[in-house]
């Protein structure tokens, strides 16, 4: 695969500058920031979110986990990951599990947790399990631009 056709259209659109660093076959975000030999504080996940209006898209760091008791706090209701099935009709040119974290070219509104905004570059997922896409800090400032800025994560356990 590479980059998702919806991805890389939006980066053109927008005309964001982005480098593409290939790593080995991972399955989550962690073993991707291990494989790519980068800091997971620089590695943007996204993990979809559903709440009683639809979707949304929660960004942090790899090197974090959703706060649950927060973000809903934050939403002002309770709300859920996605399950596989919903990831795969909201995500169709990506492979199964590989979200890059721009929700805008799907349609999602986004919260990113604001630690993300510290490195100097930010990864994403490219679409599927081997292809990272870096973008500089101002670059993913400009993609997230839309989206709502808060403190949601809480360190890894």
């Amino acid at each position: 695969m590479s980059i998702a056709t919806k991805l890389r259209a939006h980066l053109a659109r927008k005309q964001i500058d982005f480098d593409v660093a290939p790593h080995r076959r991972t399955t989550d975000a962690m073993s991707s920031a291990e494989a790519s030999h980068i800091s997971p504080d620089c590695l943007a996940k996204a993990v979809v979110v559903r709440a009683s209006d639809g979707y949304f898209l929660a960004v942090l760091p790899a090197s974090q986990r959703i706060s649950w008791s927060r973000l809903n706090a934050l939403l002002g209701e309770p709300c859920f990951m996605a399950t596989e099935k919903e990831l795969d009709q909201l995500f169709e040119d990506c492979a199964h599990g590989a979200i890059p974290a721009i929700g805008e070219c799907y349609g999602l509104d986004v919260v990113v947790e604001a630690s993300i905004c510290d490195p100097p570059d930010v990864y994403l997922e490219g679409g599927d399990h081997t292809t990272l896409v870096r973008v500089s800090q101002a670059q993913f400032a400009q993609l997230s631009e839309n989206a709502r800025l808060a403190h949601f994560a809480a360190a890894l356990e």
